[in-house]
């Protein structure tokens, strides 16, 4: 029932010293890609490919949930950009902005239909038909921050929040429905938590834009959709974990650069469950004890859902990934 457990686990209910594994960011590296036969691009393509591929976060590397959209790409894609998809060795890229101002934007009326919204959410029914509760599964947003660098280009829309913030707002509230679309038909197809990545890290939004901007947009995501929703914000986020925490959102994605996991538990209060404790760097370059050592500090700190910061590198050792898990479950 490890499903049920990941659900407890967003709710803080699980006994201390009993976290569940896993990510709401990518588990794929090339030597996963390798062991299941499926590599990009076609695991982005090919729901049957992605499900497979998702699927081995639970089969090989032991997790209790597992994700299928591995890239940041899939709104941009079903919104009109041009996505070069990447390979074996690259992540995808999304292309030139598409929207010049409020007035461009053109929310598609077949959007969940297109090709980048219509293949993660076929994959996600498969992977709920194909893990029962044996593990959740869990789907993947961008918020409209976020959306807005594919459509606008970072630089251009950062430059609003400074020129003419008004705009930055209509921007944010002409594509949240993009997000709650996408996060309501993932649910229907079988998702039981999402991640809600934003991409606000603190050279790009500062605390002070994260609550001019982001903190009431996080709050209305937490009211409307109706699984739990956990944010995933890269880098040191220790100057706004405690604005995080009053936004109603089930649980936090921390990055390690905001220090350790004893330090974020005591940042993120009693109520705000979090994921993730092992860093990146560690799981491309360190050592098994290493590993092993970070695993067992995020138990000890109260991580609910121990597992990788963010998506891991292509280059990570599968062997690094395996030891997550076997820290825990020895004998598994």
């Amino acid at each position: 029932m490890n499903r049920a457990a990941v659900l407890s686990a967003l709710r803080r209910e699980n006994p201390p010293n009993q976290p569940v594994l896993g990510t709401g960011t990518s588990i794929v590296c090339q030597e996963l890609m390798e062991a299941t036969g499926v590599c990009f691009p076609d695991a982005h393509l090919d729901s049957q490919k992605m499900a497979r591929l998702a699927l081995a976060g639970h089969s090989v590397l032991g997790l209790d949930m597992v994700m299928p959209l591995f890239s940041v790409c899939h709104e941009a894609a079903a919104m009109g950009c041009d996505v070069n998809w990447g390979g074996p060795d690259a992540m995808p890229e999304s292309g030139k902005p598409i929207f010049g101002g409020l007035d461009d934007i053109r929310v598609p009326d077949d959007l969940l239909d297109r090709p980048g919204c219509k293949t993660p959410l076929e994959a996600i029914r498969l992977l709920r038909q194909w893990l029962g509760d044996d593990a959740a599964v869990c789907g993947k947003v961008f918020g409209p921050w976020t959306q807005s660098y594919h459509y606008f280009g970072v630089e251009n829309f950062l430059m609003l929040t400074l020129d003419d913030p008004s705009a930055v707002r209509a921007i944010m509230d002409r594509l949240l429905p993009v997000t709650i679309a996408f996060a309501r038909a993932q649910i229907d197809a079988g998702a039981d938590l999402l991640l809600l990545a934003d991409h606000a890290t603190r050279d790009l939004c500062g605390p002070q834009a994260y609550e001019q901007f982001l903190m009431d947009v996080h709050s209305r995501l937490a009211r409307e959709i109706e699984v739990p929703l956990v944010l995933h914000i890269c880098g040191d986020t220790s100057d706004r974990i405690g604005m995080i925490a009053q936004t109603g959102l089930a649980g936090f994605h921390w990055d390690t650069k905001t220090g350790s996991a004893s330090k974020v538990r005591q940042l993120a209060g009693d109520s705000l469950s979090l994921m993730g404790g092992v860093s990146n760097y560690t799981l491309l370059r360190g050592t098994a004890d290493e590993i092993e050592h970070q695993t067992r500090e995020a138990v000890a700190a109260g991580i609910d859902i121990v597992g990788p910061e963010c998506a891991i590198p292509l280059y990570t050792p599968l062997a690094n990934l395996k030891s997550i898990a076997s820290t825990l479950r020895p004998n598994a």
